[in-house]
């Protein structure tokens, strides 16, 4: 029984970027980190195919922190407030 090798993010990228590079061939890098070509080939296609997310900008991300912020600042503002209105009240 065989057990399948499983592979962390940066190993791949690792190949695939030097896949990129075309210093050396397929057969080449795929001989050096006992792979299968076609695995390398699977791994570079995936990559090219959701590399234009790299360079998205994500609006409602930036929406979301803006309104975290202002949360904040009100709960800030609360906070502030009450701590006032319980010094006055101590003395």
């Amino acid at each position: 029984m065989s057990t399948r090798r499983k592979f962390s993010k940066d190993f791949k990228s690792k190949v695939v970027l030097e896949s990129l590079k075309e210093r050396e061939t397929i057969e080449q890098l795929a001989k050096k980190y006992e792979l299968q070509p076609s695995q390398i080939s699977l791994w570079k296609s995936q990559a090219l195919s959701n590399f234009s997310n790299v360079f998205q900008s994500d609006s409602s991300n930036e929406k979301e922190k803006q309104i975290d912020t202002e949360k904040l600042y009100a709960q800030i503002g609360q906070l502030k407030v009450e701590n006032d209105f319980l010094k006055k009240n101590l003395r």
